[in-house]
């Protein structure tokens, strides 16, 4: 009865089994079908066999070779990992670079639209505020705090903003060709809160968030005919393309710059605590130069564009390495910084060769966007303590870069730094005395919290200056092979 039943089953399997039923031949099959399927499926074989070898070449190729260096960025948002990225890219694969000029130009346009909006709308809501019995009379600025009344909008102002609405196309072509309509890249460019510019309820600014695997750079120029184009020239870059953003701001680039030199804005400016020209993504103060109709994006300009992405970014880079004792094999991560994102970044830490930890310290007198009761740099200090005293973190090693000092410089000038760092005292408001104090703050605490012994490495860091960037690497390899060399009881 048993082997009834199992047979039974079997048979039942076998007829109600719908992989069966559709690799099954077709009924009333010809002779000519069944030769041309068969020869199919033999194509489609051969194929699945050579992506199998080609797996297993693989495999066996990445055995042999030595272990990738793995280093992580970590950081705020906005401390400068995106700017450190595109160092490590220009210093080790600097043709392809340069060869992406044409999408980081859109990049930079999208900058100076997206500044020339938050100067607009705040001209909106200051007039909005200035006119009584208006239904939008009360402020519409979510996080920003007015220091005092708002300076009265001359009416040649509120023509000028008139002038310069086109340029809200001029951001929704660049939108558009980065994330297509319906993408999920898309829908996050839009839903996602600013990080570099205040929210606002009207909704009218977004952080551009662009997926860290799309392949946006795709979306801008053309394709060159010789390889030996030259890279400098911008010949990626189409220049007759009818719909080139350029022409608009083009066109527009009087009024911008009439825009960014009018007193009242600045007064309005001033008076909502927005420091534009800290900001990154900033060109105002270039505007002739980035709005030419034959703009080619300079090194300088890629390395100040911003573009936020979602997800982790992993970069690949060919270093030059001292013998064959380490890998020429980099591999440089880039993970976001907002507080949102920070748990995700526990499976980036296993087996790491180095961590650079950038803490933007111009920060002393700001707070985060994504939690306005949390100063900057205090988070920086916080992250920081969580880092060196993380057990999974306890083998690897650390450089720290004091971030952003060409800020930090100029606040000094205005700004007492006591009034925001109280433990700093009476020591005089002087970038060398303020910053000596900063590294010795984040030293003491690496001591304090490190598991283990571990070299202190500290820079005090811009950025935007490429040179200031070959630190990095110089220190991070000494710090591999110190490693590596401990590791085989050589040292």
């Amino acid at each position: 009865m048993s082997r009834f039943l199992r047979r039974r089953s079997t048979i039942g399997n076998e007829d109600d089994d719908p992989l069966s039923k559709a690799l099954a031949p077709p009924d009333h099959e010809t002779p000519a079908e069944r030769e041309a399927r068969l020869a199919a499926q033999a194509e489609a074989q051969k194929r699945s066999d050579a992506i199998d070898e080609e797996i297993n070449r693989q495999r066996l190729e990445n055995k042999k070779a030595p272990k990738p260096v793995r280093v992580l960025l970590l950081g705020q948002s906005e401390s400068g990992k995106s700017t450190t990225l595109k160092n490590f890219q220009l210093m080790n694969s600097p043709k392809a670079f340069r060869n992406e000029r044409a999408s980081w130009r859109a990049v930079v346009q999208l900058n100076v639209v997206r500044s020339v909006r938050l100067i607009l709308d705040t001209i909106s809501d200051a007039h909005a505020q200035n006119s009584p019995g208006s239904v939008a009379s009360r402020p519409t600025t979510a996080t920003v705090e007015n220091m005092g009344p708002l300076p009265v909008i001359p009416p040649e102002l509120l023509k000028l903003r008139m002038r310069l609405l086109p340029l809200q196309q001029v951001e929704e072509s660049l939108l558009r060709k980065m994330t297509p309509a319906g993408s999920a890249e898309f829908e996050a460019t839009h839903l996602s809160p600013v990080t570099n510019l205040p929210y606002r309820n009207r909704g009218k600014f977004r952080e551009i968030a662009i997926n860290s695997t799309a392949q946006w750079k795709g979306a801008f120029g053309r394709l060159i005919a010789t390889a030996r184009a030259s890279i400098e020239s911008g010949q990626d870059i189409d220049f007759d393309d009818p719909n080139d953003p350029g022409v608009i701001l083009h066109a527009c680039s009087e009024d911008i710059i009439q825009l960014w030199s009018d007193p009242t804005v600045k007064k309005l400016l001033k008076a909502q605590r927005l420091r534009l020209e800290d900001m990154a993504g900033f060109f105002l103060d270039s505007i002739e130069r980035v709005t030419a109709l034959r703009y080619i994006p300079t090194d300088d300009d890629i390395l100040k564009a911003r573009l936020k992405t979602l997800g982790v970014s992993e970069h690949r880079f060919d270093l030059k390495a001292a013998g064959n004792m380490l890998s020429h094999d980099w591999r440089v991560y880039d993970v976001g910084g907002a507080r949102s994102l920070r748990a995700a970044w526990a499976p980036y830490f296993d087996d790491l060769d180095a961590i650079i930890f950038l803490a933007p310290i111009s920060g002393f007198d700001e707070v985060l966007l994504e939690d306005r009761t949390v100063n900057k740099l205090e988070d920086s200090i916080l992250l920081w303590k969580h880092v060196v005293s993380n057990p999974l973190l306890k083998d690897t090693q650390i450089v720290l870069f004091l971030n952003k000092i060409d800020l930090f410089k100029a606040k000094l000038e205005t700004i007492r730094f006591a009034d925001y760092v109280v433990s700093y005292g009476q020591r005089p408001n002087e970038y060398e005395p303020a910053s000596n104090y900063l590294r010795k703050k984040f030293a003491l605490l690496y001591k304090q919290h490190s598991k283990t012994q571990r070299i202190f490495y500290c820079h005090l860091t811009s950025m935007t200056d490429s040179s200031s960037t070959r630190h990095i690497l110089v220190n991070v390899k000494d710090m591999v092979i110190r490693q590596n060399l401990a590791i085989s009881n050589l040292v």
